[in-house]
């Protein structure tokens, strides 16, 4: 059972290295799909906030990965 947990975690632990990055990530995803779904947002847009977001949102995590390291 042990050895089924560490495989477990190592599986997720190569796709979440950060867990905030992939919350926001996540959320700006469901957040942009609402947009577009049911306040009619135009596709191209929402394409456009979510380059946008995910971008800011990969360099808000870069810095404090570096922030960190230098300390």
């Amino acid at each position: 059972m042990t050895v089924i947990r560490l495989v477990f975690k190592e599986l997720v632990g190569m796709f979440v290295d950060d867990g905030s990055l992939a919350l926001l990530a996540l959320i700006l995803i469901a957040l942009i799909a609402a947009a577009v779904k049911f306040l009619g947002l135009p596709p191209l847009i929402g394409g456009l906030l979510l380059l946008a977001g995910c971008l800011a949102i990969l360099l808000q995590s870069t810095r404090r990965a570096a922030r960190g390291r230098t300390r």
